[in-house]
């Protein structure tokens, strides 16, 4: 019988060298570095949410590879592509050096070619069962956003459909198609 030694994310974090993961219950799962496009429209998404929350003191947009606990013991890490956290819940944190401890308001996912659908579910799902309010899944090959809240029905945007901060980021709005643009 084969004894598995899980990892906890305290000592994952000290780790040099590992180039892009996540850990899953107490398993580190490396992670294919993304490619152009995935890069661009996470970068796109997430200089478009720097630019309205930042003047306006809403809160802080983190970038890919900022480490969120989403689960402890065994520790579960994830690494959204986007995350916008609200000054509210970034006055429950006191130090940012770490993982995140407090869960975004918004988490943003871009779907890469290698990525299954399944598993990009079971990520939404892990982030709204840790507090996240608002999912994005941004889909490259169908240029579409699927919308996730909790307990309401999925939304898939595309073209001139607006994805809406809703009341999360309460103005923000961004035609899908400008995104793919």
């Amino acid at each position: 019988m084969e004894v598995k030694t899980l990892l906890r994310a305290e000592d994952v974090l000290l780790m040099e060298h590992l180039g892009r993961w996540e850990l899953v219950k107490g398993e580190l799962i490396t992670m294919n570095p993304a490619g152009g496009e995935h890069g661009r429209l996470a970068m796109s998404l997430g200089a478009a949410l720097w630019n309205f929350a930042r003047p306006r003191k809403l809160g802080e947009v983190f970038g890919a590879e900022t480490g969120l606990f989403i689960e402890r013991d065994p520790d579960t890490v994830r690494a959204a592509d986007v995350m916008f956290v609200s000054n509210e819940r970034l006055a429950r944190m006191s130090d940012l050096t770490g993982f995140l401890t407090v869960a975004p308001d918004l988490a943003v996912e871009v779907v890469s070619p290698h990525d299954y659908w399944g598993a990009v579910e079971e990520k939404v799902a892990e982030y709204l069962a840790a507090d996240v309010r608002l999912v994005w899944v941004v889909s490259p090959k169908t240029k579409s956003v699927h919308v996730y809240r909790p307990g309401n029905e999925v939304l898939r945007l595309s073209g001139d459909d607006e994805l809406s901060g809703a009341d999360v980021l309460p103005g923000f709005a961004l035609k899908v198609s400008e995104l793919f643009a």
